[in-house]
C-alpha cells in the first residue's frame, strides 16, 4: 500500500455546493424557532420539515402543534421546547465555541442536505471550510487489529493529501486512526452524543486537534445528550451522508460499520471495504460487503479512481425552507379522509403513493394527516418514505 504514488484531485471548493444561492443567514429569531420545534415532542426532521413547509415557518407549526397531536389521537399533551429551553441550549453552545447551522445555509455540508430525513439543523464546533471540499469516511471496528489501524491511517493519509476530506465517528480504533492520519489535511468526526459529551471521553484531546487544526466537529443531538445505542446508527447516516463514498476496514459480520454501508448504499455514495483475512472475525463484515458487489481497496488510489468523476458533478440538494411549497396545505381534513388514511396503515410499512392509491385522498389531506399522527407519536418513518403505523 506504501509504495503508490496518489494525484492530487482537481477541483474547487464550489464542487459540492448546489448551483442555485445558499439562503442568507437566518435571523436569530427564526434559528431559535427552527432549534424549538426540532427539540419538541415527535418532532424528527422528516416531520419537521414537513411541518416548515405546510405552516410557512417554523414559528407557525409550533403554534400548530398542539392541535395537530390532538387531531392525531395523542393520549396525552405533547411536550413542546420552550424559548427559555433553546436560548440556554444556544448560550451552551456559544460557551463551548459552537453554533446551530440550518440546512440550505452556506455552512451546512451540501451533500448531507440531499438526504432523506436530513437533520434541519447541526450544532458545528471548528471551520466550515471543510464542508465545501469532497469528504470521503472511514469506518471500522473499535477493537481494530495493529494492521487494520495502519491501513486506515494509510488510506485516510493519501486522500487527505489528494485533498479529500476525511470523515468518521471519533471512535476508538479505526476512525481514531483515521482522524489522527488526517489531522494536518481535514478531517470531520460526527457524534452520536451532544458536542459536549463526547465519547469516548479519552478522544477530547483528539477533538480539540480537530477543531485547532480546520476540522470541524458535527452533531445533530442536543448539547448534554449522552449518547445511547441508539444513538449510533443516526450517527452513521450523518457520516455516510456527508461523504462521497465509505470506506469500511475490518468489521464485524453485525457491526455498527455495516450500518454506516448501508446506509450509504441507500444514499447512492459508493461503499469500499478492505479485504482481510477470512480467519479474522474482524474481517468478516467488509469480506461480505466485497462479496456483495462493494469496491475492493488495497490503496487510496482505488477509492480515487471510483470518485473522480463524481467530483465535479453538481446536483441540487432539497432544502427545508419557510415558505417552501410543493404540494397543497389545508389546514384540516375531513374526518372520512383521516378515517381512510388509518385505516389503510398498518404496522407493515408502505409507501405514500399506496395510501394515496388505496384511499383516494388528496396529496396535501394526505400529508397533514400523516402529520397529525406522526405529532401524536402514532407513526413509524422507515427508509424510502414509508410509513406504518404504531399500534
Amino acid at each position: 500500500m506504501g509504495g503508490r504514488r496518489v494525484d492530487r484531485c482537481s477541483f474547487d471548493d464550489t464542487d459540492q455546493a448546489p448551483p442555485r444561492a445558499a439562503m442568507p443567514p437566518m435571523t436569530e429569531a427564526s434559528r431559535l424557532a427552527w432549534l424549538r420545534l426540532i427539540r419538541s415532542e415527535n418532532v424528527g426532521p422528516a416531520t419537521f420539515r414537513q411541518l416548515v413547509n405546510h405552516f410557512g415557518s417554523a414559528a407557525a407549526a409550533l403554534d400548530a402543534l398542539p392541535e395537530l397531536a390532538r387531531r392525531g389521537g395523542a393520549r396525552a399533551r405533547i411536550r413542546i421546547a420552550g424559548l427559555d429551553e433553546v436560548m440556554r441550549e444556544a448560550a451552551t453552545a456559544a460557551a463551548c465555541g459552537a453554533r446551530f447551522v440550518a440546512m440550505g445555509e452556506a455552512d451546512y455540508p451540501a451533500r448531507l442536505a440531499a438526504i432523506e430525513g436530513a437533520p434541519p439543523l447541526l450544532a458545528v464546533k471548528g471551520g466550515s471550510g471543510v464542508f465545501r471540499r469532497p469528504m470521503v469516511a472511514i469506518v471500522g471496528a473499535r477493537n481494530a487489529s495493529l494492521s487494520g489501524r495502519k491501513i486506515a491511517g494509510l488510506v485516510a493519509r493519501a486522500l487527505g493529501e489528494a485533498a479529500f476530506v476525511i470523515v468518521s465517528g471519533l471512535a476508538r480504533g479505526i476512525d481514531a486512526a483515521a482522524h489522527e492520519a488526517s489531522i494536518d489535511t481535514g478531517t470531520v468526526a460526527v457524534l452520536a452524543g451532544g458536542l459536549d459529551r463526547l465519547y469516548p471521553p479519552e478522544h477530547a484531546g483528539l477533538a480539540d486537534k480537530i477543531v485547532a487544526t480546520g476540522g470541524a466537529l458535527v452533531s445533530e443531538m442536543p448539547f448534554g445528550w449522552q449518547a445511547r445505542a441508539q444513538d449510533f446508527p443516526r450517527r452513521n447516516r450523518l457520516v455516510s451522508g456527508m461523504s462521497l463514498g465509505v470506506v469500511v476496514v475490518e468489521a464485524a459480520l453485525r457491526s455498527g460499520s455495516l450500518h454506516t454501508a448501508r446506509f450509504a448504499a441507500e444514499q447512492g455514495r459508493e461503499v469500499f471495504a478492505v479485504p482481510g483475512s477470512p480467519l479474522d472475525p474482524r474481517a468478516e463484515g467488509a469480506n461480505e460487503l466485497i462479496r456483495n458487489g462493494a469496491t475492493l481497496v488495497a490503496n487510496a488510489g482505488h477509492v480515487i479512481e471510483a470518485l473522480a468523476p463524481i467530483i465535479g458533478r453538481r446536483f441540487e440538494p432539497p432544502v427545508a425552507s419557510e415558505g417552501d411549497d410543493d404540494f397543497d396545505r389545508p389546514f384540516d381534513v375531513p374526518e372520512t379522509a383521516r378515517r381512510k388514511v388509518v385505516e389503510a396503515l398498518g404496522p407493515t410499512p408502505v409507501g405514500v403513493d399506496e395510501i394515496l392509491r388505496a384511499t383516494g385522498v388528496r396529496p396535501g389531506e394526505l400529508h397533514l394527516i400523516l402529520m397529525e399522527l406522526a405529532i401524536a407519536g402514532r407513526l413509524e418513518r422507515h427508509a424510502g418514505g414509508r410509513v406504518s403505523l404504531l399500534m
